[in-house]
């Protein structure tokens, strides 16, 4: 089985540009490895949805997802550029979905739109969003789903839910990939998120590179699009591997062969310190990369 990689670019989110001072060098060393990874054979670059900085909020530079998703999907050329994932709380899905497919036009098609519910309380609160019961903050999600997917998909959509209502909204151009832009689902919720990615996602990423997990949710995965009809295989399975300081190759990969093993066939990296050092991102592209051809 081919699988294909994805890495994350150091945006600030996990303290990863806190030893450059300036914000425009901090900017541009975020672009210096999307330019990296676009050179070389990975399938995409990543980013967060965040505001704040983890473990804990500190007074240091988080980039905001869809701008910088929109200018990294101008300074690369090949790359596929996506959010892992954005946050539903904070944009009205209409507005999700007309921001994304402007950018995957500027991108040429190469936008991997990623939406999840959302789980960083504080963020919220600090920014003045209502923080929902769980209950609520599934069912809101349930319903921008379909309406994102809707308005990527149809004319004239009208949408009356307990959440969120949109009445004929024009969302031209709806992008440039047909059918539509790909809709990368996250998180493993068995009863909400998993039946949202049967239905209506052409990706999910669940597991954090954990076989165990992979295996468990991927089996749920499966169940829930045969009650939907839906074709398990046309859906890409991805997990997230936050690489460690100094992990030899041979480490890495009996990680990722531990992860497609469980059912991944998509990999997207977290790589400490590429801000700084491209080495780990050009060695793990000629190291581990070609190990899973195909």
């Amino acid at each position: 089985m081919t699988v294909r990689f994805g890495v994350f670019v150091p945006q600030g989110w996990r303290m990863d540009l806190v030893e450059i001072a300036d914000p425009v060098e901090q900017y541009e060393a975020m672009t210096a490895v999307a330019k990296a990874a676009d050179a070389g054979p990975w399938d995409s670059i990543w980013v967060y949805d965040h505001f704040h900085t983890t473990p804990e909020p500190t007074r240091n530079t988080t980039f905001e997802c869809w701008t910088i998703t929109a200018t990294l999907a101008r300074d690369t050329q090949r790359v596929n550029v996506g959010q892992m994932v954005g946050c539903n709380g904070y944009r009205q899905p209409s507005l999700y979905a007309k921001i994304a497919s402007t950018v995957d036009v500027a991108s040429h098609g190469r936008l991997y739109a990623g939406i999840g519910a959302g789980w960083y309380e504080h963020e919220w609160r600090a920014y003045g969003y209502q923080w929902p019961e769980l209950r609520d903050r599934m069912g809101s999600f349930s319903e921008a789903v379909e309406i994102i997917h809707r308005m990527w998909t149809e004319d004239d959509v009208v949408f009356r839910g307990k959440y969120y209502s949109v009445d004929k909204p024009i969302n031209e151009p709806k992008g440039v990939r047909k059918p539509h832009p790909p809709l990368w689902i996250g998180g493993g919720g068995e009863r909400v998120t998993l039946k949202l990615v049967a239905k209506y996602g052409d990706a999910c990423n669940v597991g954090a590179g954990k076989p165990e997990v992979i295996k468990r949710k991927l089996e749920v995965l499966r169940e829930h699009c045969d009650a939907v009809g839906r074709d398990f295989d046309q859906i890409i399975k991805s997990t997230n591997i936050m690489l460690e300081p100094g992990e030899s190759t041979g480490e890495i990969l009996a990680r990722v062969e531990g992860a497609v093993n469980a059912g991944a066939d998509y990999v997207i990296v977290y790589i400490p310190r590429v801000a700084y050092d491209h080495e780990p991102l050009h060695r793990f592209a000629a190291e581990v990369i070609p190990q899973f051809a195909g």
